[in-house]
């Protein structure tokens, strides 16, 4: 096998790969953070709910998504990652409430002047995991009173599932960027001063999909259709896909084991 042979065997097995990353779970991460700010305002019974994720390059706080009938003009605004409630929320990675928002010292008005919404309650839960802090959840003006120990429970809930669907869409955009720049290794000449330029990168990723000769009739992929529809299944339903999925991991195992893969 040539050297531009192995490159395209391995870049049709990544691509294999992230397609069917894509199919069982390819709702973009924009539409998860809008869901779960919809959510935060139902559960929290409050006036709007907001997504911001931290921008490391320009340390800022970006609104990538909101909810509720006070969130209007939210979402593209970016503030210093430690600036307000907020960004208190985010460079502690602790949440909290606050029953008088304009009163507290760590208040500060930028999204409200830019919003023209100003809020009396608010809440923040920074999205964290083992791996640090990228983000926060805010909510405003709890209806009724002031947010409560349970609403930051619930709040830390739900940052918790934001954590994960961006770190889930910025794996997928890690993943594409380090094969580009793995190409481009490959395909640089060692003595020339850079690597091949774009489009020969753009020719080979061509040419190693259509070598994965994988259409929709292909029958993984309408298993891995099928996979992602049963989300919306029944218990009882997941339960009888679980026990068929099962028996044809054992029938596969038994073929392999007295037949090396034959009937």
């Amino acid at each position: 096998m040539t050297e531009a042979e192995a490159v395209r065997e391995l870049l049709a097995a990544v691509a294999r790969r992230l397609e069917a990353a894509d199919r069982i779970d390819g709702t973009p991460t924009d539409d998860l953070l809008s869901a779960i700010a919809a959510t935060a305002v139902t559960a929290l019974e409050a006036q709007a709910a907001s997504i911001a994720i931290h921008d490391p390059t320009a340390d800022r706080l970006v609104f990538a998504a909101a909810a509720g009938p006070a969130s209007g003009g939210v979402v593209g605004l970016a503030i210093d990652a430690g600036a307000g409630i907020a960004g208190y929320a985010f460079t502690t990675g602790q949440p909290l409430a606050v029953a008088e928002a304009t009163a507290d010292p760590r208040f500060d008005p930028t999204v409200a002047e830019a919003t023209g919404y100003i809020p009396s309650t608010l809440l923040a839960a920074p999205l964290s995991d083992d791996a640090g802090t990228i983000g926060v959840l805010e909510a405003l003006d709890r209806r009724g009173g002031s947010f409560t120990l349970r609403d930051l429970d619930v709040a830390g809930a739900l940052a918790r599932e934001a954590t994960i669907a961006v770190r889930a869409g910025q794996a997928r955009r890690d993943a594409a960027t380090l094969l580009r720049e793995s190409l481009a290794g490959l395909l640089g000449d060692p003595t020339a001063a850079g690597p091949a330029d774009g489009a020969a990168i753009d020719e080979l990723v061509s040419r190693a999909t259509a070598d994965l000769a994988t259409g929709d009739d292909d029958p993984r992929w309408q298993l891995a259709d099928r996979i992602a529809r049963l989300r919306d299944a029944d218990p009882a339903s997941l339960e009888l896909a679980v026990d068929w999925l099962d028996a044809l991991l054992r029938r596969a195992g038994q073929r392999r084991v007295g037949g090396r893969g034959s009937p």
